[in-house]
């Protein structure tokens, strides 16, 4: 199936002292340009979801998209701005696979075994889970379901993403988190210290 990577880079980095989070460099590649390298294998296409003056990403040629709902609606409306813009650029496109951009770690095969999880379970949406943790915002999105997401974030108010995901049958797939967990992000400064310490034994990976 057609699948379209979302890069989700529209928070506020607050904990990384504002900015961009996604730009901040690890071992001198930013964040953003690493979870592309292992995304874009893995998809038919990217769009990164920030707000703001999309011209700070013009280096990735890439389609920058921005939230349809004011104020910093959070991952939902991301997720949201990504299924319009598959609906509207990729029409052939089922999936969107959406990733946090500051998971430089995240796994080559992330798509494939969350596509697995997905039909094997016969389930709606689909998230990773590491460590006995489950990380929603690496998830497959239906298009089919973009009204129905639509109406929750935009009508009904929904914000958490379990809240809306919860109405669907979703299946969650399990990752090993040694040597290194894929899904160590990187909120504060002192993550991207750690990260760099990782960094030999995670590209390996």
């Amino acid at each position: 199936m057609s699948v379209v990577g979302l890069l989700l880079a529209g928070g506020q980095s607050r904990r990384m002292g504002g900015g961009d989070k996604a730009l901040r460099l690890l071992g001198g590649v930013s964040l953003l340009e690493r979870v592309i390298a292992r995304l874009r294998p893995q998809v038919g296409a990217l769009v990164i979801n920030a707000n703001g003056d999309p011209a700070r990403f013009a280096g990735f040629d890439l389609p920058v998209v921005a939230d349809s709902v004011p104020d910093f609606a959070g991952p939902l409306a991301g997720v949201l701005a990504g299924l319009d813009w598959a609906a509207a650029q990729q029409p052939d496109c089922e999936f969107v696979a959406s990733v946090a951009t500051d998971a430089p770690f995240l796994p080559r095969d992330l798509v494939a075994r969350l596509m697995h999880g997905l039909s094997e379970a016969g389930a709606d949406l689909c998230c990773a889970a590491s460590g006995g943790r489950a990380h929603p915002v690496f998830g497959l999105w239906p298009v089919r379901l973009c009204e129905d997401l639509r109406r929750a974030v935009v009508v009904e108010g929904v914000r958490k993403v379990d809240e809306w995901t919860s109405r669907h049958k979703i299946v969650t797939v399990p990752f090993s988190d040694h040597p290194v967990d894929p899904f160590f992000n990187a909120n504060r400064p002192a993550d991207l210290v750690a990260a760099a310490a990782l960094l030999a034994v995670a590209e390996t990976s």
